[in-house]
């Protein structure tokens, strides 16, 4: 029996004596790929820091890739999770594959004396083919547009080949073409790297590549639902989620819409 990627138990997480999720139970199984959908405030960024080992629940026991919370070298366990947050706090203007190698380190920027091997530099460079960042006349960070940032931080959490991908809103700040570019490109990464594990969290039923296979819907730091995903983005329980009479309907390309 494959392990679960994730499990949650009676996960409560509170902050200034404020409960941001409770009662959380989920399961997330390996090979799945998952959107965490609901309004502002609802504890998604919360639930998928969990997910990371960022933070630690309050109550409860989160499992991440078969090692519980507490019981397992946080900085070994961070090495099998890609995580993608699109306000990525970097300030040097760094080239796309010094970006991408800081994702064996680590690190923001670029570890002082330390040089990649030659094997780490093949990987850097097929993973920027991958996420097509490679092309000779890419910018340095500066200079990227918000699309070409979002594609070369997915190439730099893919560094360490983790199993579990994790996505904070990754088309925050894109623009019609470059969303529509990142949703194929998260499309085709479960056919590209076979096992892989994504939770995205999304405000945007737009944004849901058709590779989705599952979904929860969160409100007020409580599951409204989660399962498989035309089971969970109906009508009824998205409506319930944001407290707001919401039609939902999937094209026969896959795509998702709501509508109040």
């Amino acid at each position: 029996m494959t392990t679960p990627a994730l499990e949650l138990h009676d996960v409560t997480f509170v902050r200034d004596g404020r409960p941001l999720l409770a009662d959380i139970d989920l399961e997330v199984g390996s090979g799945e790929q998952w959107a965490l959908i609901g309004p502002n405030g609802a504890g998604k960024s919360t639930l998928l820091n969990l997910c990371g080992a960022v933070t630690f629940p309050s109550r409860g026991w989160v499992r991440v890739l078969g090692h519980r919370l507490g019981e397992i070298d946080l900085r070994e366990l961070r090495r099998s999770i890609g995580f993608v947050n699109p306000r990525h706090p970097l300030r040097s203007d760094l080239t796309v594959e010094d970006v991408v190698l800081t994702g064996i380190t680590g690190t923001i920027e670029r570890v002082p004396r330390w040089e990649p091997t030659t094997d780490e530099l093949d990987r850097a460079h097929l993973m920027m083919k991958t996420l097509g960042v490679d092309v000779p006349t890419s910018p340095h960070w500066h200079t990227m547009s918000q699309g070409e940032r979002g594609r070369t931080l997915i190439a730099r959490a893919l560094m360490t080949d983790p199993p579990l991908l994790l996505l904070d809103e990754p088309s925050t700040g894109l623009d019609v073409a470059a969303r529509e570019q990142m949703i194929r490109t998260l499309d085709e990464l479960p056919t590209r790297i076979a096992g892989l594990t994504t939770v995205m969290v999304t405000h945007h039923f737009e944004e849901l590549p058709p590779a989705t296979t599952h979904a929860a819907l969160l409100r007020d730091g409580r599951l409204v639902a989660a399962g498989p995903v035309d089971g969970v983005l109906t009508t009824e329980l998205v409506s319930a989620a944001f407290d707001h009479p919401i039609r939902v309907r999937r094209d026969d390309d896959g795509r998702w819409h709501a509508r109040a």
